[in-house]
C-alpha cells in the first residue's frame, strides 16, 4: 500500500499548486460507461479498488472511497493499509458525498476533470460544497497516471437481419421525438445508444462491444467522432470526424438551436461548449428507452442464443460435478468459456467471470485470477455468474452449484433464493407495473427471517450491447420505469455470509403480454435462460405444496427445452440432477 500512498502524495502536491483542496476521481470514462477500458483506469490507479462501481475523493489529509454493496467486503481488503476511507452507499451510518462536500472549508474549491463527471453531478457538487466553487478544465492526474493507448478497434456493420430495424429508421424515430419534444438536435454520449442507433459495434470495452465516440443529430445530419475519423465504412450517412474534434466541433456555430442532451451522461465540459451557440434542453436519450424494447427479430436471435448459452452452462455443470479431476476457480471459469467458445456464434465474455467458491461467494461480483487459486472442494457451494456476447444476443445467468454436504443454513439459503427467483418468473401484473412494485417478491422469504442482499433484483441486458441496461430495472429504489413488453430483465436475488458462503441463481426474462380483461392489460415474463436448478441444495420437506409445483415446473420444462440437444448419457444425468423422475421432462 505503499504505492497508493505515494501516488495520493503526489496527486496532493498537484492540488496543492491548482489551488483545489478537494479532488474526485470517479470509475467512469468520458461517456459515464460502468465498464471502462484501461485507458480510464484512473480511480483504480489511485485507489487500488478493482470494483466496476465507486468513486474517490481526495483532500488535503483525507481520502474516501464510496462503493456500493456489491463490493463492501471487496472494498475493505482492497483499501486495507492505504488509508483510504470506505463509505459504504445507502448504508446508515455512513455520510454521502454530498454529506462530506457540506462540512468542508467555506473558501474550499473541488476538482475533477470535466470530461468524467456529468452535468447533472457537477451541478450537485456545486450545490453542495459551501463555496459552489469547482476546478474542472485540467486533469491534476495526468502526470501521475501515465495512460495507455486510447483504444480503437475495428467498427462493424450489424446487417439488418440481426439487427431487425435499420439506422435510417432509427434515425427517423429520433427525429421524430426531437419534433414532438420541440428540440432541433440531440448530443449523444452514451456508447451503448450510439452504437444502437447507428448499427454498429466494436470492442473499444472489454467484454462491451461499443466504439468510443460522441454522436450529434440534427433534423438533416448525422455527426459520428470516432477514432481518427479516417474510414471507409460508411456509418448510414454520418459525416465521420476525429474522435479528438468533438468538443470543438460543439463549441462552433454548427451547433445551435435548442439541443437535448442527458444532464446524467453527457460531461460538463460539453455542456459548457453548448452553451455557446445553441441552448441546452435536458432529458433523458430516447434512444435509452428504443433500444430497451427488443424487436421481434431480435427477441428470435435472443431465444436461440439464450437456449445455446443454456446449453454451454449446462454441460459445464456437468463436468465439474462428474469428473474426477480437481478444479480451481480459474480452471472452472476456463472450462465454462470454452464451452462458450463451441457455439458458432459466440465472441467474447459479456463481463469477467464470477467464480467463486465457498466463503469467497460472499464478495458479491468477486473475481477470480491465476495470482490466488482457490481449489473447488467436493463439499460446500460453488457460485458461477457468468455471460456471453455472441452475433444475436447477450447473455448472463447465475448458478450456485451443491459441490458436497451441505450446512442447513447453506440449504436454507439456496432454497429461499431459488424460490425467490421463481416467484419473480411466474408473476402475472397490471400495465403500469415498474420493477420497484416486484422486487418484494424475491426478497419476502429473507425479510421474514431478518435478512437481506445488498444488490437489485434484476437489471435491464442490452442486444450484442452492455450487460447492464436501463432504463428497466428490478429494485427496491429508483425503478420506476414501467415494465413494458419486449424488455429483458435478469431476475437474480442471493444471500451471501461473509467468510462462509454466498448464494445466488440467475436467469434473465422477456416481458410480455398475458392476457386483456374488463380491468386491464396483463403482463408476465417469458423465461430465456434454460439451466436447472441442482436439486441437492433444495430443502423439499420445508416447501409449500404450491412452491414445490413451481420448483418441479421450472425443472421439467428446463429439461423440456434441453432434451433435443442432449444426448441420452448427458440427459439421464440431467434428469438425475434437475430431480426428475425417469420419462418426465421429455
Amino acid at each position: 500500500m505503499e504505492e497508493i500512498q505515494e501516488r495520493l502524495k503526489k496527486l496532493r502536491q498537484a492540488m496543492h499548486k491548482a489551488g483545489v483542496y478537494a479532488y474526485y476521481i470517479p470509475t467512469a470514462d468520458f461517456h459515464h460507461s460502468e465498464y471502462v477500458n484501461d485507458y480510464f483506469k484512473v480511480r483504480e490507479f489511485f485507489s487500488g479498488f478493482t470494483g466496476s462501481a465507486g468513486y474517490l475523493l481526495v483532500t488535503e489529509k483525507e481520502a474516501f472511497l464510496w462503493t456500493d454493496g456489491r463490493y463492501f467486503i471487496q472494498a475493505e481488503k482492497e483499501l486495507e493499509g492505504s488509508g483510504i476511507r470506505l463509505c459504504k452507499m445507502d448504508t446508515e451510518g455512513y455520510d454521502s458525498i454530498e454529506d462530506t462536500l457540506k462540512k468542508m472549508p467555506k473558501d474550499a474549491v473541488l476538482g475533477f476533470d470535466g470530461r468524467t463527471v456529468s452535468a447533472s453531478l457537477a451541478k450537485s457538487f456545486k450545490k453542495a460544497l459551501p463555496s459552489g466553487k469547482l476546478k474542472y478544465k485540467e486533469d491534476l492526474t495526468e502526470k501521475i497516471f501515465l495512460r495507455p493507448k486510447l483504444p480503437q478497434s475495428v467498427i462493424e456493420n450489424l446487417p439488418e437481419d440481426i439487427a431487425g430495424e435499420s439506422a435510417v429508421d432509427k434515425i427517423g424515430r429520433l427525429r421524430e421525438h426531437l419534433k414532438e419534444n420541440w428540440a432541433d438536435a440531440i448530443f449523444i454520449s452514451r456508447l451503448d445508444d450510439i452504437a444502437w442507433l447507428l448499427n454498429i459495434r466494436g470492442r473499444d470495452i472489454p467484454c462491451n462491444p461499443v466504439v468510443l465516440a460522441y454522436l450529434y443529430v440534427d433534423m438533416e445530419k448525422t455527426w459520428l467522432f470516432t477514432g481518427d475519423g479516417k474510414t471507409d465504412i460508411a456509418y448510414h450517412g454520418a459525416l465521420v470526424r476525429p474522435y479528438q474534434e468533438a468538443l470543438r466541433f460543439m463549441k462552433s456555430s454548427s451547433v445551435k438551436g435548442r439541443v437535448l442532451l442527458d444532464p446524467g451522461s453527457v460531461s460538463v465540459i460539453f455542456e459548457k461548449a453548448i452553451k455557446k451557440h445553441a441552448k441546452p434542453v435536458h432529458g433523458k436519450n430516447p434512444t435509452e428507452a428504443f433500444k430497451a424494447v427488443k424487436n421481434p427479430v431480435e427477441i428470435r436471435h435472443l431465444t436461440d442464443i439464450f437456449l445455446k448459452d443454456s446449453l454451454a452452462l449446462t454441460r459445464f455443470i456437468r463436468q465439474l460435478t462428474t469428473q474426477d479431476k480437481s478444479f480451481t476457480e480459474m480452471s472452472a471459469a476456463d472450462a465454462l468459456e470454452a464451452e462458450r467458445k463451441k457455439i458458432r456464434e459466440y465472441r467474447e465474455p459479456s463481463f469477467p467471470a464470477i467464480a467463486a467458491y465457498g466463503p469467497n461467494g460472499a464478495i458479491i461480483h468477486y473475481e477470480p485470477s491465476h495470482e490466488h487459486e482457490t481449489t473447488v472442494e467436493r463439499k460446500g457451494l460453488f457460485m458461477v455468474d457468468s455471460g456471453g456476447q455472441y452475433l444475436g444476443g447477450t447473455t448472463d445467468v447465475t448458478r450456485t452449484i451443491v459441490m458436497g454436504e451441505l450446512t442447513p443454513e447453506e440449504k436454507q439459503a439456496f432454497t429461499d433464493t431459488a424460490l425467490g427467483m421463481l416467484d419473480i418468473l411466474n408473476a402475472v401484473f397490471l400495465k403500469g407495473t415498474s420493477g420497484m412494485n416486484l422486487d418484494f417478491l424475491a426478497r419476502r422469504r429473507f425479510w421474514n427471517k431478518g435478512m437481506d442482499y445488498k444488490h437489485g433484483t434484476g437489471h435491464g441486458v442490452g442486444y450484442m450491447l452492455n450487460v447492464h441496461e436501463g432504463p428497466q430495472a428490478i429494485r427496491m429504489r429508483k425503478a420506476e420505469e414501467e415494465l413494458k413488453p419486449g424488455m429483458l430483465v435478469s431476475d437474480e436475488p442471493g444471500l451471501y455470509r461473509e467468510g462462509r458462503f454466498g448464494v445466488r441463481t440467475e436467469n434473465i426474462l422477456l416481458v410480455e403480454e398475458a392476457q386483456r380483461t374488463g380491468d386491464g392489460v396483463f403482463y408476465r415474463f417469458k423465461n430465456l435462460t434454460w439451466v436447472p436448478i441442482d436439486h441437492k441444495g433444495m430443502d423439499l420437506e420445508k416447501m409449500s405444496r404450491e412452491e414445490l409445483a413451481m420448483y418441479e415446473a421450472y425443472q421439467k420444462e428446463t429439461a423440456r427445452h434441453l432434451r433435443p440437444h442432449l444426448s441420452p448419457e448427458e440427459f439421464a444425468w440431467l434428469q438425475e440432477y434437475a430431480g426428475i423422475a425417469a420419462g418426465e421432462g421429455e
